[in-house]
Order: C-alpha cells, then sequence, then structure tokens
C-alpha cells in the first residue's frame, strides 16, 4: 500500500511540474533591456515567430519618416518599415522552458543570425543569436510587458 501511495504522489508530483513548466510560455510582447523596442511573440503554424510591433523612435531624426529596414542585404526589401517586421522565425519547442532552431535578424546590421529562447521566468527571458554555436554569441535579456 505504502508502495502505491508513493508512486500515485510521485506521479502527482511529476504533472505538477510538468505543467509549471510548460506555463511559461513566451507568447506576448516583450521589450528589450534598453526599451528601445517592443516585440510580440507569436504562434505561426507549429512554431514561434516574432515581430516588431513599435519603437521608442519609429521615425529616422533626419527625414522624419519610419525608419526603414535599410541595412537589408536583399535592396528590394530596403524600403520596409521596421515597425511591423516580422524578424524571428521558426523557433521550435526544445526543453526546459527553451525553443531553439530559429532566426533571428538584426536589422541594425542586416545579418541574420541562429537563435534560441529561453524562458528564464514568467516575465523574462534570455533570447540568444549565434553563428554556428550557441556557446559564443550575443544574450539579451527580454521584460514581458504588462
Amino acid at each position: 500500500m505504502k508502495k502505491i501511495l508513493f508512486f500515485c504522489l510521485t506521479l502527482l508530483l511529476g504533472v505538477v511540474g510538468a505543467a509549471s513548466a510548460q506555463s511559461l510560455s513566451p507568447l506576448g510582447v516583450w521589450t528589450d533591456g534598453e526599451k528601445k523596442a517592443q516585440f510580440e511573440i507569436y504562434q505561426c503554424g507549429n512554431k514561434l515567430c516574432g515581430k516588431i510591433i513599435s519603437l521608442t523612435e519609429p521615425n529616422d531624426p533626419k527625414t522624419g519618416k519610419p525608419k526603414l529596414d535599410a541595412q537589408n542585404p536583399d535592396p528590394k526589401v530596403r524600403n520596409r518599415p521596421l515597425v511591423g517586421l516580422v524578424f524571428m522565425r521558426n523557433f521550435e519547442y526544445d526543453e526546459d522552458n527553451k525553443w531553439d532552431d530559429g532566426k533571428i535578424y538584426k536589422p541594425q546590421n542586416g545579418k541574420t543570425y541562429s537563435c534560441y529562447i529561453k524562458m528564464l521566468k514568467q516575465n523574462t527571458m534570455e533570447v540568444k543569436g549565434y553563428i554556428g554555436f550557441s556557446l559564443i554569441g550575443e544574450s539579451q535579456i527580454w521584460t514581458r510587458i504588462k
């Protein structure tokens, strides 16, 4: 009887732990550490994507017009506005509150990097872009906007 009770308790704790781990979702609106922009992470098919939804300085100070994707290597899209730009794609859930195998585009230099996102707490996540191996790269901590 003690073994059955122990097994049931262990199973219950495992289910509660799994549910807790899944509750840390990156879906929603986020800002970077410098609070220069707001991003929306959303479901796109069975993966996650992200787009820029606002900039603290949305217009070019010289022209007064919306900032554009001017550094993009493809000249055909250099005139698209940054607000609304899908810059994160194809993130798949890996494990331990981590979504991996994604790509992140950096409009400041027009380059695309491999990327993962990892929930640290309910309202904070690490976003890491890298080339090749994830040991070397650039990380940011993003904060959820309530």
